[in-house]
């Protein structure tokens, strides 16, 4: 694997060349001190990884990613310091990520990834995706990228029912199938639309228009019933916002 690494601080660069001279399979490094020099560098030798800093002065890691294409770019993993909202557009997207300081488990979690995606012959659909979602900043997201055994599928939120916390991931249920998502619930939560997703309870969102009814409990709680008879149990905590939303149903 030939691998490009791109970024503004000398020290960050060398600690990724570090951590890369550890793994197996590393053929060559090359390394970008800023977005314009990456760019030439990636047109003309084509990697096979990108190692991309988000935040660089005058062209960033996003502006690299528009001027050499999602579908020229190679594969990329993304390293950066800060920035809640990127991360979770990462993290919905199923786009790999590094957050600084690197550590070495996640360093190579994250190679393995790549690996797994080179040998599956995964395009940049979900890099597309990415962008299309950061071009219109708090857009709400229409399609949830999932990874499982090194290929990427799509699921449009409209098709979600309800989603269930299961410690660091979510369980969508659809009508049909279910599928785990790598993300905390709050992140998800924060990425849908609160005019079609509603959180009944610290572990359950709910998508509004599957709601068939509501039973009222003893102790101030609301059994939610969707369509198709599936029973959820909300929280005495988002009591009040049920009750608001069965006032005014959106």
């Amino acid at each position: 694997m030939n691998v490009l690494i791109v970024d503004d601080e000398p020290l960050a660069r060398a600690g990724l060349a570090l951590l890369l001279q550890e793994e197996s399979g590393i053929t060559s490094m090359s390394e970008a001190r800023n977005g314009a020099e990456a760019v030439e560098r990636i047109r003309a030798a084509r990697p096979d990884l990108v190692l991309l800093d988000v935040q660089m002065p005058e062209m960033d890691g996003f502006d690299v990613l528009r001027a050499v294409g999602a579908e020229r770019m190679p594969p990329v993993i993304f390293v950066t310091a800060f920035d809640r909202y990127a991360i979770q557009a990462f993290e919905v997207n199923a786009v790999d990520y590094l957050l600084k300081p690197v550590t070495r488990e996640r360093f190579s979690q994250a190679l393995a990834r790549v690996r797994e995606t080179l040998d599956a012959g995964v395009d940049n659909q979900h890099v597309l995706a990415l962008l299309q979602q950061l071009a219109a900043p708090r857009k709400h997201l229409a399609r949830i990228a999932l990874r499982s055994a090194g290929k990427i599928s799509f699921v449009n939120v409209e098709d979600i029912l309800f989603a269930q916390a299961a410690e660091n991931y979510v369980q969508l249920h659809l009508k049909t199938a279910r599928h785990l998502l790598h993300v905390p619930i709050a992140t998800l939560e924060a990425s849908l639309d609160p005019e079609r997703f509603m959180r009944i309870h610290r572990s359950l969102i709910v998508n509004v228009r599957h709601i068939a009814e509501l039973e009222t409990g003893a102790h101030g709680e609301y059994v939610v019933v969707l369509q198709g008879g599936t029973r959820l149990q909300s929280s005495r905590t988002y009591h009040d916002k049920i009750r608001s939303w069965a006032a005014n149903p959106f």
